[in-house]
C-alpha cells in the first residue's frame, strides 16, 4: 500500500509547488504593475507587421527578424536529420524504441496521406509534404524560445515565427504550387499544367492563411503584453497555447492541401475519364 500512495503523494506535491509559482507569481505582476511601454500599441502592432523599426543587420543588410529565424529554423532541422541519419537509423531495431516509435509514427502519418491522396504518384510527395509540415511545425514552435537579438536602431527584437512575415508565407505558398505544378507537368503533361493552372489563386490562398493564422497569434500574445497587468503569466499561458494550436493545425492544413491537389494534377486521364462516367452513370440511375 505504501507503494502504491507514494507516486501519488509525489503528483500531488509536484502540483501544489507549481500552483504554489503560479499563485506567486500572479501577486508578484499585481504588486509590480505593467511597467512602462516603449511606445504605443499601435507602433507595437505595426511593427509586428511590417517590421519597419527593429531591423537586424545581417552582412550589412537590413532584414526583417523572421528572416534571421528562417535561416535558424532550416539550419537546426538539417543538422538533426544528419544527425539522427548518422547516428540513430543505423541503431534502428525490429523491436523499436521510444524514440524509433515516434519516428516511425511522424513519417507513416506523412506517408499515409501521400498514398490516401495520391495513390497514383506519391514517392516524392511524401518526402514533400514531411519537410514541409517540419518546417512550419518547428518554425512555428520556434517563437516559444524567445531567442533574442539587438536591432539596428538599438532596441533588443525576439526573433518570431518565420511564417509570421508576410515574405515567409509567401514563399511557403509559391513554392508548395510550384511543386504542385512540376507534378502535374512530369506526370501528366499539357493536361496536369492546364488542371495546375487553373488553380492560379492557390498559392495566394495557401501563403494568407499561414499568414493571417501566425499573425493573429503573434498580435493577440502583443496584446496581452501591452494592456493586461498580469503580464508575467497570463501572456506565457496565452503565447504557448496560440502558438501549439497554429503549428499542428497550420501543418496539417497546408500538407492537406499540397497532397490534395497534387493528387488532383496528376492524376491519370483515364482515372479521370472513369471517374467522370462513374458520376454520370449514377445521375442517370438516380434520375431513372
Amino acid at each position: 500500500m505504501n507503494d502504491v500512495r507514494k507516486p501519488a503523494v509525489k503528483k500531488y506535491f509536484i502540483l501544489a509547488i507549481v500552483a504554489l509559482v503560479l499563485v506567486a507569481s500572479l501577486v508578484g505582476a499585481i504588486l509590480i504593475g505593467a511597467g512602462e511601454k516603449g511606445g504605443t500599441i499601435s507602433d507595437e502592432l505595426a511593427d509586428a507587421v511590417l517590421h519597419e523599426e527593429k531591423k537586424i543587420d545581417l552582412f550589412g543588410w537590413a532584414v526583417n527578424p523572421a528572416a534571421i529565424s528562417g535561416l535558424l529554423v532550416t539550419a537546426i532541422l538539417l543538422v538533426v536529420a544528419v544527425l539522427i541519419r548518422i547516428f540513430a537509423i543505423p541503431r534502428f531495431r525490429e523491436v523499436p524504441g521510444k524514440f524509433q516509435s515516434l519516428l516511425e509514427a511522424l513519417v507513416g502519418f506523412f506517408d499515409n496521406l501521400a498514398r490516401t491522396s495520391s495513390p497514383h504518384s506519391n514517392n516524392f510527395l511524401g518526402c514533400y509534404i514531411f519537410g514541409a509540415g517540419c518546417y512550419i511545425c518547428f518554425g512555428t514552435l520556434f517563437e516559444l524560445f524567445g531567442i533574442q537579438f539587438v536591432a539596428i536602431n538599438g532596441h533588443s527584437v525576439s526573433l518570431p515565427a518565420p511564417l509570421s512575415d508576410i515574405n515567409g508565407a509567401i514563399a511557403m505558398g509559391c513554392l508548395s504550387y510550384i511543386f504542385i505544378l512540376g507534378g502535374g507537368i512530369v506526370k501528366s503533361g499539357p493536361r496536369g499544367l492546364g488542371r495546375a493552372i487553373k488553380e492560379f489563386s492557390l498559392p495566394v490562398s495557401m501563403s494568407f492563411r499561414l499568414f493571417g493564422a501566425l499573425l493573429s497569434g503573434l498580435l493577440v500574445t502583443e496584446l496581452v503584453y501591452y494592456s493586461i497587468a498580469l503580464s508575467i503569466v497570463l501572456p506565457v499561458i496565452v503565447g504557448v497555447l496560440f502558438t501549439l494550436l497554429h503549428a499542428i493545425i497550420q501543418t496539417y492544413v497546408l500538407v492537406m492541401l499540397t497532397a490534395t491537389y497534387y493528387g488532383e494534377v496528376t492524376e491519370p486521364v483515364h482515372s479521370v475519364r472513369k471517374a467522370k462516367k462513374k458520376a454520370k452513370g449514377g445521375k442517370q440511375a438516380v434520375a431513372a
